[in-house]
């Protein structure tokens, strides 16, 4: 069973050890001291999520200012892709840090990123309620990123 929950400061190893099975997509996080602080911010101000069930299948970092909200990160490990990790995640943080109406960004995948087909990312936020957007900056990696949006009312 998936339990989501606000993550603690012990969890910090769990996100890494997320973050080390999509540095191929993403660019460097584990060893980046500004990923790890940016967990830490998040535990911190009690915006960071983990999916335990058993040990860590995903992670949530969420930010933004009402109404317009942020994914800043989520990451569901490989052992647990496609089973709703990803979906009880991001429903998690809608019921905790979204009021209507309001607007939830994220930046995923572009169209023609390598990771797109095996991530499923975009046919994840897509079949959640999630519509394109403009472009955004390629990630750290070099790779095409494009917004999603979902309206929350």
């Amino acid at each position: 069973m998936t339990v989501v929950r606000l993550a603690r400061d012990t969890d910090l190893p769990a996100f890494l050890s997320l973050a080390a099975e999509v540095e191929h997509w993403f660019g460097p996080m584990v060893d980046d001291p500004g990923f790890t602080d940016a967990v830490r911010r998040g535990i911190a101000g009690a915006t960071a999520l983990v999916a335990d069930g058993p040990g860590p299948l995903g992670a949530l970092l969420f930010g933004g200012t009402a109404p317009v909200h942020k994914v800043h990160w989520l990451v569901v490990g490989e052992r647990a892709r496609g089973t709703g990790v990803g979906r009880a995640l991001l429903a998690e943080s809608l019921r905790r840090f979204v009021r209507p109406p309001a607007t939830v960004e994220v930046v995923t995948f572009g169209p023609d990123h390598p990771g797109v087909v095996t991530s499923g990312a975009r046919a994840f936020y897509t079949a959640l309620g999630f519509t394109p957007g403009e472009p955004a900056a390629p990630g750290p990696e070099g790779g095409s990123r494009q917004v999603y949006r979902l309206r929350v009312s």
